[in-house]
């Protein structure tokens, strides 16, 4: 088919539930992506923060094709080696205890919730639990997670959603404080806001949070979906002040493409007992056994000092370009989470930068987000700027 034939042919049958742009997308090598007509594009948005590795990258197919190979799923009432050893990896590097594989980022917000709720019905006997969550938060769209989602514009089509769920002012504790009751299980927030804005949280406030949960005996949940897996220039954002979740959620980089996601607890939120939750899919032996390398390859490759370095050689950039141009009202983020936010919309510029061979995305109208590969180099810095900078100065 053409490129033309293969975009009709998916308007004709996909929900129209994204809107896409012109481009058939039909490879990619390293931190770069080609369609079908053979254009070349420097990819600075990592299929949503999810290639942290790069584009065909040699070992992790590896892995993936010898697995495809022995077995590619088993059902959750056997065994696997590789869903132990992933298990096992995630473990040690978040620090907790207990690790439930699911599909997405959006399963492992409902298993999180699902977990806070079942360990205050354990400890209290009683339903009807609240949960704490953040304003311009976004957790995902199932009706769980959009009942987190601190946004009335992916909630309101979608209302009654799950009761129970009060919002607080992000890096503000004292609105935290206001919303604490007897009832209240948990709160939940994105150390790193991405969808929002990219707005780190501050050290103060996630300290904060932290205390809170152990005075009132609540579970903080930690949303490292986006901001997890390194991506800060540590393994999981919250671990930049030493604050240690009960409850975290990871997914995008963890299986570099591969669909996987989960939550990870500590012994004291480990409260779902066997029936309370379930995935036919999750924890198959082809997604962990990508997971599993995915974690090998963070440690050979040294992903995470390079994020430190190459992220601050980003901003540095960034921040000049913010200088010379006062359509550019902030610059904010940490590592390779990046944003810059814009007094007028940034449609026209992510096209623009497109056509110029530069995927860019938003977070919100007028935010830019840089969320490229993890292991991009201060030349991938240099040849997006070349790119990016005379548009931003036509504007």
């Amino acid at each position: 088919m053409t490129t033309q034939e293969i975009m009709n042919q998916g308007e004709e049958y996909f929900l129209h539930t994204y809107n896409r742009y012109p481009v058939v997308l039909d490879h990619g090598d390293g931190v770069y992506l080609y369609d079908t007509e053979g254009k070349k594009y420097l990819d600075f948005c990592a299929g949503i923060a999810v290639f942290a590795l790069g584009y065909n990258q040699p070992a992790l197919n590896e892995a993936v094709k010898n697995q495809v190979d022995k077995i590619v799923h088993t059902s959750n009432y056997f065994y696997n080696e590789p869903s132990v050893e992933a298990a096992r990896k995630l473990c040690q590097a978040s620090g907790l205890e207990k690790v439930f594989f699911c599909n997405s980022g959006t399963e492992a917000i409902e298993g999180a919730m699902k977990s806070a709720l079942r360990y205050a019905y354990n400890r209290d006997g009683q339903p009807g639990h609240e949960i704490i969550a953040m304003k311009h938060s976004f957790h995902g769209r199932s009706l769980g997670a959009l009942s987190l989602t601190g946004n009335a514009h992916y909630q309101d089509p979608f209302k009654p959603l799950i009761s129970g769920i009060h919002f607080a002012e992000y890096n503000n504790l004292e609105s935290v404080k206001a919303l604490i009751n007897e009832k209240t299980c948990a709160i939940v927030l994105e150390p790193v806001q991405g969808e929002g804005g990219i707005y780190p949280a501050t050290e103060e406030f996630l300290k904060g949070i932290r205390a809170l949960c152990d005075e009132h005996d609540i579970l903080m949940i930690a949303d490292e979906i986006q901001c997890g897996m390194g991506r800060t220039g540590v393994m999981f954002a919250c671990q930049r002040y030493g604050v240690k979740p009960d409850i975290m959620t990871v997914a995008k980089a963890l299986g570099c493409g591969l669909p996987v996601g989960a939550f990870v607890t500590n012994e004291k939120a480990a409260a779902l007992a066997p029936g309370d939750h379930g995935s036919t899919y999750g924890g198959n032996p082809l997604v962990c056994a990508a997971a599993s390398k995915v974690f090998d390859l963070y440690e050979e490759l040294n992903v995470l000092e390079n994020v430190k370095t190459v992220g601050a050689y980003l901003y540095e950039k960034l921040e000049a370009l913010k200088q010379e141009c006062p359509q550019i009202v902030d610059h904010r983020g940490i590592g390779l989470m990046q944003g810059l936010e814009f007094s007028v919309p940034v449609g026209d510029i992510i096209k623009k930068a497109q056509d110029a061979g530069l995927i860019l995305i938003n977070a919100g109208t007028n935010i830019l987000r840089f969320v490229p590969p993890l292991v991009i180099t201060k030349s991938d810095v240099d040849a997006m700027m070349e790119i990016l900078s005379p548009i931003i100065h036509e504007l």
